[in-house]
């Protein structure tokens, strides 16, 4: 028999920067306003990296209980043992690091996307979750949207006939007058130092539509890792400014292209009159996904006997009516809470299997570019005193 006490989550929040933010604020949010009662989410304990200050400020901007213990290093946070689990919120050439420092703490991990720099470290953080026997996923939030559960459930039923094409796009128009990109060299965006790009930043989005329509819909047997083309131009740093990938999937006939800029944008002009941001295409019609890629608020349908008639469904983010407040990342919270209940090491809707995939995809695109991270951020061997730990330089 089902408990009607709803399964509650303490939360260790890494990091207090704008992600985290956000995701803390959606934690904090109440669940019956997404018509959820079987879990719930408290702030257990936020840690900066550099000062305890830092922390305690953001659990007031947040509006947190002030239960909420701040810590001013990230070893004190995976030591409290009144965290469940921890939110990894830190920049991604600093997750291998800062994953693995939760996860030898024996800590189960919510990871920011990208996962990690390169694949070897995505599978060191598998094999250490193995290991320690604890929750571990990748916070891809589109993917426990609403939306992209219907959209993969429309697939996996044929509504569309069988899948070939999935054509993903998530750039932003980021060039000056002057014909540089919008953001300081050091900016994380463009810094290597920081595994700045495109790629790790918005292409993961491009790339999350083409897997979960053409590669996690798979039949389990029959999984096929695809074989990657890209193209990649390189800004004056060094980090990708525009690349395109072409994923092919030989024995499912489907193509995946993912594409994504800090050159152009996605919309011309930020009123979405570009069209769709994401096209899955199958043999009896079509199904596309109004952009930004990573909070697409409404799908389409197109069939083929259609007569013109398109099927259009919207499916908004619930907003606190007082605050105003919510963005969607609460859903994979909720998914993480119930994994925690039912025992479940790994989810469902994004497997460690399919993480490491996608990370091999994003390694061989940067190696086919030309685009080198320095070594602090590209080693697999883990070390707890590491500057990406201790934030000491």
């Amino acid at each position: 028999m089902a408990s009607s006490t709803p399964y509650t989550v303490r939360w260790g929040i890494m990091a207090t920067g704008w992600i985290a933010e956000v995701f803390t604020k959606d934690l904090l949010a109440n669940p019956a306003l997404r018509n959820v009662q079987d879990v719930r989410h408290e702030v257990a304990a936020v840690a900066s990296s550099s000062a305890k200050d830092r922390a305690a400020d953001f659990i007031n901007k947040v509006k947190a209980p002030s239960s909420a213990k701040a810590y001013g290093s990230y070893h004190e946070l995976v030591a409290d043992p009144d965290v469940d689990i921890v939110y990894v919120a830190t920049p991604h050439s600093h997750h291998f690091q800062n994953a693995m420092l939760a996860l030898e703490a024996g800590k189960n991990v919510l990871c920011e996307k990208a996962l990690t720099v390169n694949a070897s470290q995505a599978r060191k953080l598998v094999e250490t979750a193995k290991d320690k026997g604890v929750f571990f996923m990748e916070a891809v939030w589109t993917r426990y949207f609403p939306l992209s559960i219907q959209v993969r459930d429309l697939i996996s039923s044929g509504a569309i006939g069988d899948v070939y094409r999935t054509i993903a796009d998530l750039s932003l128009a980021k060039q000056g007058a002057d014909g540089k990109i919008d953001y300081p060299d050091a900016n994380r965006m463009v810094n290597p130092e920081l595994a700045g790009g495109a790629l790790l930043d918005l292409g993961i989005y491009a790339l999350t539509w083409v897997f979960q329509t053409l590669y996690h819909v798979q039949p389990e047997a029959q999984k096929e890792a695809p074989k990657v083309t890209a193209a990649v131009n390189k800004y004056h740093t060094g980090a990708d400014e525009t690349t395109s990938i072409i994923l092919q999937f030989p024995n499912h006939k489907s193509h995946g292209i993912a594409l994504t800029s800090l050159r152009v944008g996605s919309d011309v002009d930020g009123t979405k009159s570009s069209g769709a941001a994401i096209r899955i295409q199958g043999s009896e019609g079509e199904i596309q996904v109004m952009g930004p890629a990573y909070c697409p608020l409404q799908y389409r349908v197109i069939k083929k006997d259609s007569n013109g008639d398109i099927k259009i469904v919207d499916c908004p983010i619930p907003k606190d009516p007082e605050s105003g407040w919510g963005q969607g990342m609460f859903w994979e919270a909720d998914e993480c809470a119930r994994c925690l209940r039912d025992g479940q090491k790994e989810s469902k809707s994004l497997p460690w299997t399919e993480s490491i995939v996608i990370m091999e995809v994003m390694e061989e695109t940067l190696r086919q570019g030309g685009v080198v991270y320095p070594d602090v951020i590209t080693t697999d061997v883990y070390d707890a005193q590491s500057p990406l730990n201790t934030g000491k330089r």
